[in-house]
């Protein structure tokens, strides 16, 4: 069985999708950059801190060693050096005494001898530290090739207060080496978790942003699919007629009636595909002003053709605050939806209708065979209304319900048929006060002016 096939994204969708990925990885990278620059601060930072207490570390030990050094009789005098615990363990002592005429000699060598440092490297770091009479810090070699730390601290002969030789300090660069590893580990570890939350974070953010493209393009996806599947119809009974007509021996004449029906039911398709696409995409408020919702209401039906259609109307009088556009072609929708749904089964060919104004309410009732309460919100879905119909109509008198602070409802009619009611917000009682005043005046506009 072969497998069905998926729909194909619209370009718009695919340059929204990659727009999206591109958001993402953008906010990635940013991330990724600062953690880089950030850790690679941390890890410099600690590298350094840990050399810096290495070699204070090492300054202690030799300096302490310098000061046990002294001199009896001319002779050099260790013996304090041995029980010391600055001369053992790790970083490693030696002691070497100048020589006059000659390089410096190792007289004393701490108990713990851990590095094999080659002679000329101490010896160097001593003449240093014994010509600039003060420490110094220098980078040698054991014998095997392995980095290590070297620091001199002269010491003075007690007789002349002269450089007589330097306490030299060895260092193992490894010393703290894996807390630093530990650090930089977890550093990785850490800046890759944060790496991800931020990928998928960036995800969400970019599709929240996106949101209001998303939704448009689905409003204009949806405008589009209604006019073509609501346009299909008129026009093609206006080119059915014309080719017909154009064969006949009567020509257009026999022919106009319905070639004006389906023009106007193309105008009332094409005002209420504009009236959606303004309430979807909020292009213009709704301008509410006080409106006499029964002459409005009674316009309306004098405006529905002539069909053998029973009309009955109760009119009474009525003010809310609304837009006199958007309520018209609410009313024209629901009337529309009557007659098309609203024939009984003994008169296929005739609807019977009943068009109540009742305070803010428009009572649209018919004789035909009835809505479920629970069904009203799948006949406004698109293209899930019975008859043909593509659930538009209701479904923008909703929409116009709703931008008006009001609802939409159906309900049983006794003795058969259905009932929709549209609901708008009533007058304010200032202007309601105020239109008593004036009630003669009102009678001559549908809108009331503002006093």
């Amino acid at each position: 069985m072969a497998k069905p096939l998926r729909p194909r994204r619209s370009p718009a969708r695919r340059r929204l999708h990659r727009l999206r990925l591109r958001l993402t990885a953008a906010y990635t990278l940013i991330t990724v950059v600062g953690l880089a620059c950030l850790s690679w601060l941390v890890i410099l930072t600690d590298d350094r801190a840990r050399l810096d207490a290495e070699y204070d570390e090492m300054r202690r030990r030799a300096s302490v060693a310098a000061s046990l050094v002294y001199y009896e009789d001319g002779r050099i005098r260790l013996d304090g050096l041995d029980d010391d615990e600055a001369t053992s363990g790790t970083p490693q002592v030696l002691v070497l005494e100048g020589r006059p005429g000659g390089d410096p000699v190792i007289v004393f060598r701490g108990r713990t001898a851990q590095f094999a440092v080659p002679a000329g490297a101490l010896r160097s770091a001593a003449l240093s530290a014994m010509d600039g009479e003060g420490p110094v810090r220098a980078e040698a070699r054991d014998r095997v090739g392995e980095a290590v730390h070297v620091l001199a601290v002269p010491f003075y002969h007690d007789a002349t207060d002269e450089v007589a030789g330097a306490a030299v300090a060895i260092g193992d660069p490894e010393r703290g080496a894996a807390e630093h590893r530990a650090l930089v580990l977890s550093l990785v570890v850490g800046a890759g978790a944060l790496t991800a939350l931020a990928a998928l974070t960036g995800h969400v953010l970019s599709a929240r942003s996106m949101r209001p493209a998303w939704e448009a393009l689905e409003q204009q996806e949806r405008l589009l699919a209604d006019a073509a599947h609501e346009l299909r119809t008129p026009v093609a009974v206006m080119r059915g007629s014309v080719e017909v007509a154009a064969g006949a021996p009567g020509g257009l004449e026999a022919h106009l009636p319905r070639i004006r029906r389906a023009a106007d039911r193309m105008a009332d398709v094409v005002e209420n595909l504009l009236t959606r696409g303004r309430l979807e995409a909020a292009v213009d408020v709704v301008r509410a002003e006080p409106l006499r919702l029964d002459q409005l209401v009674e316009e309306v039906c004098a405006e529905l053709p002539e069909g053998g259609h029973g009309l009955e109307s109760r009119w009474e009088e009525s003010v809310v605050e609304a837009d006199a556009a958007l309520v018209r072609v609410a009313v024209r929708n629901l009337l529309d939806n009557a007659v098309r749904h609203g024939r009984g089964p003994g008169a296929p060919d005739r609807a019977e209708l009943l068009v109540t104004v009742r305070g803010p309410e428009v009572w649209v009732a018919d004789r035909g065979p009835g809505v479920d309460p629970a069904r009203l919100p799948e006949l406004m879905e698109r293209f899930g209304s019975p008859g043909g119909g593509t659930g538009i109509g209701l479904s923008l008198v909703r929409r116009i319900a709703e931008a008006h602070r009001g609802s939409l409802t159906v309900r049983a009619r006794p003795g058969g048929g259905a009932e929709f009611v549209l609901r708008l917000a009533p007058a304010g009682s200032r202007r309601e006060r105020r239109r008593g005043t004036g009630r003669a005046g009102a009678h001559d506009s549908l809108m009331i002016g503002r006093p």
